[in-house]
């Protein structure tokens, strides 16, 4: 059995290279052992800090991982890939969970067809607006990103810089043979002490040709580390077991929703602007610039959450903020907390990868459990909590490229047409 559903709370660095404490501790060993998990998924927030920050949190990680001894670890980037030897160093990461786990094989996925990223050849593209397919060099987007810009796609040499050099391709045609023949294609990989492989993936059949390939390696010992996006959970849910597990949808009259886009992309920008059932609220620098302004932004927000309305807060695609992308994610999360501390919010949607992240730390949530896929990218989730107001909220997550325009009133549609009181499954 299989689940990646239990995040690894991760408190965001101090500052500039330093390394950060866990603001709550990872699960507790004996706690998860007893969901009987033959994999651990690590979803953090690690690509806004430095890399040595990065090594630092993971070496942390890396003893809690040893104590549940998964036979698969799944170790969560953004699908696009976008990191840098200085700034969410992929490699920086798998170069310490791979000396303290000493894994089998060390499978990199390159693409998630669900969501528009192809590998082909060891090269990444990436669906961009309008729909169209580039190379995620050209990609107009990711080329040009703020932090972490893309220049390299071919995924060999982009995470050789950061460390992880000596990938074998397994090319999209070899892939296409069928699981029997890329059995031995691994095999001999690894006997030849090749245990880093780059997979192509170009569309679905491909992913399932990975899983099941991949689905006989690893143990409590010598786990299997996977690289990639959630294109992974695609490959290897089916083949390993996934369990269904219910899911209570909560019945009544849960009130207004609340929607934070921390995402600057122009998907997001277009989403924001095609939601209809909102206050829409523009985030400006002076609302995060201390705690007072963040309380005044919120008392709007309170006011709004009287007449009845949703609320849509929002980053403004060109506004300066003055602060790094990982400080404006906790600063949103700040005023999350804020107003969930004022208010009875029980529906939340969260846009954007980072501040994803950000808010799930910051409001506390023991775990989360899959309830059902509401778009091409996007989850909504039940949240489980020790803060009684908070435990059972529904989320919305979804990172900054993923979505349809309509995906937040889809948000608000969902919560308003559910079947009360009807069990979901995963």
């Amino acid at each position: 059995m299989i689940s990646l559903a239990h995040p690894i709370r991760l408190r965001h660095s101090p500052g500039p290279g330093e390394a950060s404490d866990c603001s709550s501790p990872p699960p507790d060993p004996a706690t998860v052992a007893e969901e009987r998990l033959d994999a651990v998924g690590i979803a953090t927030e690690l690509r806004a800090l430095p890399a040595d920050a990065i090594a630092a949190q993971a070496d942390a990680l890396a003893q809690t991982l040893k104590a549940l001894s998964p036979r698969i670890v799944h170790y969560k980037v953004c699908s696009t890939f976008d990191s840098a030897p200085e700034i969410g160093s992929i490699g920086a990461a798998v170069a310490v969970l791979e000396r303290h786990l000493d894994p089998v094989l060390i499978a990199v996925v390159g693409g998630q067809p669900s969501l528009g990223r192809y590998c082909a050849f060891g090269n990444l593209f990436a669906r961009g607006p309008g729909g169209q397919v580039h190379r995620i060099d050209r990609h107009p987007v990711m080329r040009n990103h703020p932090i972490t810009p893309m220049t390299e796609a071919d995924l060999r040499l982009h995470l050789a810089r950061q460390g992880l050099e000596g990938l074998q391709l397994e090319p999209w045609p070899a892939i296409a043979e069928g699981p029997a023949a890329l059995k031995e294609r691994i095999a001999s990989h690894v006997h030849a002490g090749e245990r880093r492989i780059l997979f192509d993936a170009c569309d679905q059949a491909h992913l399932d040709t990975i899983g099941s390939a991949l689905a006989d390696y690893g143990s409590g010992s010598r786990p299997l580390l996977v690289v990639g996006a959630s294109g992974v959970a695609e490959a290897l849910g089916g083949r390993v077991g996934l369990r269904g597990a219910a899911v209570q949808i909560y019945a009544g009259n849960e009130g207004p929703c609340l929607v934070v886009a921390g995402s600057r992309s122009p998907i997001t920008a277009g989403q924001v602007e095609a939601a209809r059932g909102f206050n829409r609220m523009p985030v400006r620098a002076r609302d995060l610039s201390d705690e007072v302004a963040i309380k005044q932004l919120a008392t709007r927000c309170g006011a709004a959450f009287a007449t009845g309305r949703n609320v849509l807060l929002h980053l403004v695609p060109h506004e300066d903020y003055g602060i790094s992308g990982a400080d404006l994610s906790h600063k949103l999360a700040d005023l999350v907390a804020t107003i969930l501390d004022w208010q009875a919010i029980r529906i939340l949607g969260v846009a954007g990868g980072d501040t994803s992240s950000a808010v799930i730390r910051r409001l506390g949530f023991r775990s989360l459990a899959f309830e059902q896929q509401l778009d091409t990218g996007v989850a909504i989730c039940i949240a489980r909590s020790d803060i009684p107001q908070r435990d059972g909220m529904r989320l919305m997550l979804k990172g900054g490229q993923v979505g349809s325009e309509a995906v937040f009133d889809q948000f608000v549609f969902a919560n308003d047409r559910r079947a009360l009181g009807t069990p979901s499954h995963i």
